[in-house]
This record gives structure tokens, C-alpha cells and sequence, in this order.
């Protein structure tokens, strides 16, 4: 491909209100181009490496057996309301209408896909059965910001697989699991598999993250074992001790002004964990306080997961005086309306002598004690792991990391299977219910966080297999006449034995396409330069930064060389 007639828009300054790597470096090396928060164009460059990439993910797919389809991303409300995961996915969904008044969404493809086998797969003999599609997806981020790993179009491999048994289910996730970190060896991705949130459908999920410090997920570790898992769902093992310490009177103080566990130490002179919070919930509609200990932050996921629901938040301020009668940096546990439910974390078994909100703006009691001054309905593990806590495997202690999720594996319920009534006849003729599971890959993700590890400061460097061209090619001085002839031979050669090259013809300054070809970064440089009389031609390593001289005879065996090495 000849540099003059395709499109390579590079940049010499770094774009601003752009603040990962990644997303700089694409837009300078001419990449891609942003067009708003979330939204971009994918350029020649990037196409070629995402061509590579999805690739590499098929003929993985395919070795597994799996069958490639494409299905709708726009679909009919009607079969997320079967499936129930309307009412839980709503505002993650693009709700339009057509002329008719038909109501229709933008979005994963899972009730799509089982509409189909459950429709016309009738037999278990034709299971197990995988199905896959790449397929870019519309979501709606709850934070738009400018990098790609948000992106509101991203690039998705979805696959489902479909089974009798739990026995042929198991499998094939255990083989999926194999594939995907195949995937990523190969990519050059050091992956970590953590458990997950299986949210309201799922028995089992998996992610697949890359551990970065621009990521928004938090992976608890441990620092002497195997165990992983996302701090969302993490259990805490903690063995909580009682203090001795003697109970005292109960006493309120005025604390005018006082909103925060942090202005409460400082004006009682007391420790985070000396205190109570009291946060109040709305859960299905009614509310509830949900106590854990000052140090210690509410997990919503785990609130819900105890009381059996999905409908969990925080109660607004509006909410909050009217049943309480307070704002809610002066909410306590101690005489509250008798219908209102108090959940407390296994913390606040330790608590003696604790510090808490008094239900009154401007006081708080101290020498508050559970059990004795109010009731708890239920204790649990309502909070969130912390750094240092103990491995809940028992080995060791917890470190937090944060990693971007790539990928996303899911054994789906027996409840979303009734939900689509998908059954199968069984060996003995009974109707049987299918066995069903997920599978995601983030392409999109994928090549930004290939292009955040494959950079230094000039520019890309990117490994051979996933490079958008395999060499580039240029002469210092286009209006050189013996340089221009070189080049155009060479260009011929090099093609003809199937290298894919980037001829930079352009009539630019030798700095300019210097800088520009270590901002795209392809693996070999062949300059042809002074020398081009005697049919001397510069190759230089992009990787090493290693050049040689060679005669132009010798260059494709130097080229087959590198590239059988490398």
C-alpha cells in the first residue's frame, strides 16, 4: 500500500482531555479519530490490527468447533420481557419504535440466540451445540470518558453454548476457558481469571481482566495463593474480637455541623471503627438501615444477594426525612420507626462503646452498644473486602488491584431457561430443560490495551502478527532518481514474495517520515538512502532499534530471516 493514497492523519502534539496511553497514541500515530465521549472512527491502521485480531479469535472458535452466525442487534421487547431481563437491563438498553408503534431495543443477542435453538433444536442429539458472532454492540456507559476502553460501540465476540447435561455444560466451559487464554497468550496479554457476579441469571461467571492502574475494576488477591476474585462479590473471612472493654451509659452530644465519619473523629477524637454508619436503603420499595462499621464500606451487591432482590439503592434526602426525620449524616440505629428493618454487618459484633447518629440533626450518642441499646434484624457480611483482610481461601492476605475486564464467561440458570421455556426431548423422549452458557470477548478493549503495553515514547511497536504491515518502506529523497527507482523495484520484490508493505512515496522531509513511521510503529524500517547507486539499502529494527546495512540481493533473506526468528 502506497502511504500517498490511504489515510494516516498522524499528529505531533498529544491530544488533549485524553488521559490513557492507549487512546493518545492512536490518535497521534493516525490510528483513529474520536468524534465525541465514547464514539470513534477506526482508521486503516486500526482496522488492519483488528482484522488480526479477529482473526486470531475465529480460527481459536473454530478449532472448538463452533459456528459462526450473525444475528440482530435490533430486537423485539418482547422477548426480553419473556426472558425477565427487561426489567433488570432496562437502562443499559436503546428503546426506539418503528411506524407501526413496535417497540424494539439495542443489545446483546443471548434471548435471540435461544429463541432459535430452543425453536428449532428438538432433539438432545444435536447437542452440544456452540454458537458464536463478532458483532459491535450499542451500550450506554454510565460514564463516558475519552478512551476507548469505554467505548459506546465496542467490537464483541458473543458465543453460547447448549447442552443436555451439567456434565457436557462443565466441559465445554472448562475447553472455553482454555480457548480464551489461549487468545490472549498469543495476543501477548497477561490475563488474570477472577470470579465474578453472575447477576440475576447466572449460577457461575468468570472474567478475564488485564491488571492496569487505569482500570475501574477492583480485584481482590491474595498475596500467598491462586485466589482471585472481584471485590464486588468478595466474601470477608474476618474473625471479629469483642473488645472487654465495660459498657458505659449512654450519652447524646451535640455535634453541630458534623456530616462525616471524618468530622465526627475529629471532633470526638475517636477512631473510624470506634463509629457506627447508619445508611438508609430503599430495597423494593421499602426501607431499610443497613449498619456497618466506620472503617468499613456497604457493598449493594451484597445487600441484595442477602434480602433475595435486585432493587437496591440509597435513599434520597426526600426519602430519608420522611422516615427518619433527619439528614443523613445524622442517622443512627437507635429509635427508629418498628418497621423499619436494620441489617448490620458481622463488624459491628466487635463494636463496644460505639459512636453513632442520634436521628436528630446535630447530635450524635456515644457509648452506643448493639443488642443492648437497639436490635439488629440480621447480622451478615454486608461490606466490602479490604486491603490486608485475610484470603478468604485462608492462605494469606488480601491485596486490591485494579484490572480492565477483557472478556467474560457465564453458566446461565435454570430460572432463564424456564423464563424463554427452553426445553429439549431426552434420550428417554421427557422434555428436559436446556443447559445453557456465555461467553464475551471485548475486541475493542483488547486492542486498546495491546496498544497501551506496545508503545515507548515515540510511537508503536507493535509485534509482527498483529502489525497492520509487515514492513515500511521508503527513500529519503523521492526526487532522487536512483533512490526512487530502488524503492519502486523493491517495493515490486517485497510485494511479489507477500510481505505486506507501506511504501511511504510521499515528497516529505526525511525528520517527517522518520518520526511518523516510529509513531505507527511496524516491526522493520528498510530506508534507501545515499547509497541507493550501489543498491545499499538501511533495515532497521523497530523493536531493538538494531540497524544493518545489506545489498538489496541479500534483503530478502534477512527480511525471512527476522521474521522466522521473531
Amino acid at each position: 500500500m502506497k502511504q500517498s493514497v490511504t489515510l494516516i492523519p498522524t499528529m505531533r502534539e498529544v491530544p488533549q482531555n485524553v488521559h490513557t496511553k492507549s487512546c493518545q497514541m492512536l490518535l497521534r500515530a493516525g490510528y483513529i479519530r474520536q468524534h465525541s465521549k465514547g464514539t470513534y472512527s477506526y482508521l486503516p491502521l486500526a482496522k488492519r490490527v483488528l482484522k488480526k485480531i479477529e482473526t486470531i479469535i475465529r480460527e481459536e472458535m473454530e478449532n472448538k468447533e463452533a459456528i459462526e452466525i450473525e444475528l440482530p442487534s435490533i430486537q423485539s421487547v418482547d422477548l426480553w420481557k419473556q426472558s425477565g431481563r427487561l426489567h433488570f437491563f432496562d437502562e443499559e438498553l436503546i428503546h426506539f419504535q418503528d411506524r407501526n408503534k413496535q417497540e424494539f431495543v439495542i443489545g446483546q443477542s443471548m434471548d435471540v440466540m435461544t429463541s432459535i435453538v430452543r425453536d428449532e433444536i428438538k432433539t438432545y442429539k444435536k447437542l452440544p451445540i456452540t454458537f458464536y458472532q463478532l458483532q459491535k454492540r450499542i451500550r450506554r456507559e454510565k460514564e463516558l470518558r475519552f478512551d476507548l476502553f469505554h467505548a459506546q460501540e465496542p467490537l464483541m465476540l458473543e458465543a453460547y453454548s447448549f447442552h443436555d447435561s451439567d456434565e457436557s455444560l462443565n466441559h465445554t466451559v472448562e475447553e472455553m476457558i482454555g480457548t480464551f487464554e489461549r487468545i490472549f497468550s498469543y495476543l501477548g496479554l497477561n490475563i488474570q481469571m477472577v470470579e465474578a457476579d453472575p447477576g440475576p441469571f447466572g449460577n457461575e461467571s468468570y472474567e478475564f481482566v488485564i491488571f492496569s492502574d487505569i482500570g475501574q475494576e477492583i480485584i481482590a488477591c491474595s498475596d500467598q495463593s491462586n485466589y482471585a476474585v472481584n471485590a464486588e462479590i468478595a466474601k470477608v473471612s474476618t474473625e471479629y474480637e469483642r473488645s472487654t472493654e465495660e459498657m458505659k451509659p449512654l450519652e447524646k452530644l451535640a455535634t453541630p455541623n458534623v456530616q462525616t465519619i471524618q468530622e465526627l473523629c475529629d471532633v470526638l477524637q475517636v477512631e473510624p471503627s470506634q463509629c457506627i454508619k447508619s445508611l438508609v436503603l430503599n430495597v423494593d420499595g421499602d426501607i431499610t438501615v443497613a449498619l456497618v462499621r466506620g472503617d468499613h464500606q456497604l457493598n449493594l451487591r451484597k445487600i441484595a444477594k442477602v434480602l433475595n432482590t435486585t432493587n437496591v439503592q440509597f435513599a434520597g434526602e426526600e426519602e430519608i426525612k420522611k422516615h427518619i426525620g433527619c439528614s443523613k449524616g445524622s442517622i443512627g440505629p437507635l429509635k427508629l420507626p418498628i418497621d423499619i428493618k436494620v441489617i448490620a454487618d458481622n463488624g459491628i459484633k466487635s463494636v463496644v462503646n460505639a459512636v453513632t447518629g442520634a436521628n436528630e440533626d446535630g447530635y450524635h450518642y456515644i457509648n452506643v452498644n448493639p443488642d443492648r441499646d437497639f436490635a439488629i434484624n440480621l447480622y451478615e457480611d454486608i461490606r466490602f473486602i479490604e486491603e490486608g483482610d485475610p484470603s478468604p481461601d485462608g492462605q494469606g492476605s488480601i491485596q486490591l488491584k485494579k484490572g480492565i475486564k477483557l472478556g467474560r464467561i457465564m453458566k446461565l440458570g435454570n430460572r432463564y431457561m424456564e423464563n424463554m421455556q427452553a426445553t429439549i426431548a431426552g434420550d428417554e423422549g421427557k422434555q428436559i430443560p436446556l443447559q445453557m452458557a456465555s461467553y464475551e470477548l471485548e475486541l475493542t478493549r483488547i486492542f486498546a490495551a495491546l496498544a497501551e503495553q506496545c508503545q515507548d515514547d515515540r510511537g508503536f511497536i507493535w509485534p509482527k502478527h498483529l502489525s497492520p504491515y509487515d514492513l515500511h518502506l521508503m527513500a529519503i529523497n523521492v526526487n532522487d532518481e536512483a533512490q526512487l527507482n530502488l524503492v519502486e523495484q523493491l517495493y515490486n520484490i517485497l510485494t511479489t514474495y507477500r510481505y505486506d508493505v507501506l511504501y511511504d512515496d510521499r515528497d516529505e522531509r526525511a525528520g517527517a517520515k522518520f518520526a511518523d513511521s516510529d509513531l505507527i510503529g511496524l516491526p522493520i524500517r528498510i530506508t534507501i538512502g545515499n547509497k541507493a547507486l550501489t543498491g545499499m539499502v538501511e533495515v532497521k529494527n523497530r523493536k531493538t532499534g538494531e540497524t544493518i546495512e545489506c545489498v538489496k540481493e541479500e534483503l530478502i533473506d534477512r527480511l525471512n530471516e527476522f521474521f522466522r526468528t521473531q
